[in-house]
């Protein structure tokens, strides 16, 4: 691997790690970066530079799991969190409710999803409208967040946000900005919405990320096994930085202000696009 495929892996990587939880739609950022900058596909191909997007976010997950660890064992019972009891425990079927919608449309839209809306002007259009979402979700949410744990969390709320989670599925929406808005439109703080976010996010992007692994594993280049390999530990260091960070700054600074930003690179990218 030459040294400039290094240094796209690398940024690539950063680009996931650092937006994946941010509510600013990391697939639409790689989008961007690659397509206007990087242009992975001039030597991986279309496909597997798509697949490429897609695997790398394994290393994210990683750093869900390593931040989140005890939380994800309580889930199968091999760790008790101080508090839980048997009729207020978060549990595996919360999670299973809540992937359920975006998972079955993902399967049944996935050819789909990688051969039309993985376009800058798809990603504009999903940066606007999500970031209206999570502005609606800042103004319109209780005022007293009704939940405040994951233990408090119904199988109705899981169920609800993940309905919202399927605006995911459009490039540039983004997981946690709809998962998030969701869960604070629904009654939960954002803390508790950030977690749950995370949490449903581990078995979704693990199979996406698997599924187009298997499905395409005939079109990456042994060759390029280096390139992957640098994007998904790229993707886990800065994947652990953002998560530690943004879970202490989403209670503070609530979503408006990343909706701001959203607005601000869909605007920006418009001028450059279509000017």
């Amino acid at each position: 691997m030459e040294f400039i495929e290094f240094l796209k892996a690398l940024i690539l990587g950063f680009v996931e790690g650092m937006t994946e939880f941010a509510p600013v739609s990391s697939t639409g950022h790689m989008i961007i970066v690659d397509d206007m900058w990087l242009k992975t596909s001039e030597f991986l191909g279309d496909s597997s530079a798509n697949t490429f997007k897609i695997v790398i976010q394994l290393g994210s997950i990683l750093a869900v799991v390593v931040v989140m660890w005890k939380r994800i064992l309580s889930l199968i019972g091999l760790y008790h969190i101080e508090g839980q009891t048997k009729s207020n425990h978060f549990n595996l079927i919360h999670v299973l409710i809540g992937i359920i919608p975006a998972g079955v449309l993902g399967l049944l839209f996935e050819d789909f999803i990688d051969e039309h809306l993985f376009s800058i002007e798809t990603v504009i259009i999903g940066l606007l409208v999500g970031a209206f979402l999570m502005i609606a979700a800042d103004k319109l949410g209780p005022k007293v967040p009704r939940i405040t744990s994951l233990d408090q969390l119904s199988y109705k709320n899981a169920f609800f946000i993940g309905l919202v989670q399927c605006l995911s599925l459009w490039p540039g929406f983004s997981r946690s900005g709809s998962t998030i808005s969701g869960g604070v439109l629904f009654g939960l703080n954002h803390k508790t919405a950030a977690d749950f976010t995370f949490i449903m996010a581990v078995p979704i992007m693990a199979g996406a990320s698997g599924l187009s692994l298997i499905k395409h594993w005939n079109e990456i280049n042994p060759a390029d096994m280096g390139f992957y390999a640098v994007g998904f530990i790229s993707a886990f260091i800065f994947a652990l930085l953002s998560i530690k960070f943004f879970l202490k700054l989403i209670d503070r600074v609530k979503l408006v202000p990343f909706a701001i930003y959203r607005i601000v690179v869909a605007i920006i990218l418009a001028i450059i696009v279509f000017l």
